[in-house]
């Protein structure tokens, strides 16, 4: 039985996206040089909409109200903002398995969907977009930027966001309203409960665990 890779888990608390990004550009730095293993920062945004190329490719927008920042990240919009659990993953992924971001992105689809499962909740996937689906309805988005196979950017969990302001944004393919949060399609569900359940799951699912 291969051992679980350790993971350094950092909570944050809520970090302006810019200070953020800086933060992971100098961990995925030391990463690569295996200066440091394998790190999850756990955070929350001030609200902003990060604009991935495919979004700028396309020409979508957020709407005026929003406070938008370019990303190199894939994918197109992205909303960030209270009530939402945001993760980065700065991992070198070269693990049994971790052979594509296509095979990358559906591991962690698939830790997602597990955590939601120990919390009540059925997650699944959904053609329209990579991401983690509940009742039709987009709560997990997915955008990660590699540099020699070690990761920055990552997911987001909408667990209690506030009404309107995600379910505001167009993704790239997706209609206003696409996504929302956890709770506001009748579950009840804490921040603490979802984090729980995802470094419960990381070992089953990544091959990896909290150190």
């Amino acid at each position: 039985m291969v051992e679980a890779r350790s993971v350094e888990v950092q909570h944050l608390g809520v970090v302006p996206y810019q200070t953020a990004m800086k933060k992971m550009k100098q961990l995925q730095a030391k990463r690569i040089e295996d200066k440091i293993d394998d790190t999850l920062l756990i955070l929350e945004h001030p609200e902003i909409v990060t604009v991935g190329p495919r979004a700028r490719n396309d020409g979508i927008a957020p709407p005026e109200d929003y406070e938008t920042q370019a990303v190199d990240r894939g994918g197109g919009l992205t909303w960030h903002g209270p009530g939402q659990l945001v993760a980065y993953p700065i991992f070198k992924w070269n693990l049994e398995g971790e052979t594509s971001v296509a095979a990358i992105i559906e591991r962690i689809e698939g830790w997602v969907i597990a955590a939601l499962q120990a919390c009540g909740i059925t997650g699944n996937r959904d053609p329209r977009m990579q991401g983690v689906w509940v009742d039709g309805k987009k709560i997990c988005s997915i955008g990660l930027s590699f540099l020699r196979w070690t990761s920055r950017h990552g997911f987001t969990i909408n667990i209690d966001t506030p009404a309107g302001r995600v379910e505001g944004i167009a993704g790239c393919g997706l209609n206003q309203s696409t996504t929302t949060c956890i709770n506001q399609l009748g579950y009840s569900l804490t921040h603490e409960a979802i984090l729980s359940a995802l470094l419960n799951a990381m070992d089953e699912n990544l091959l990896r665990r909290p150190s």
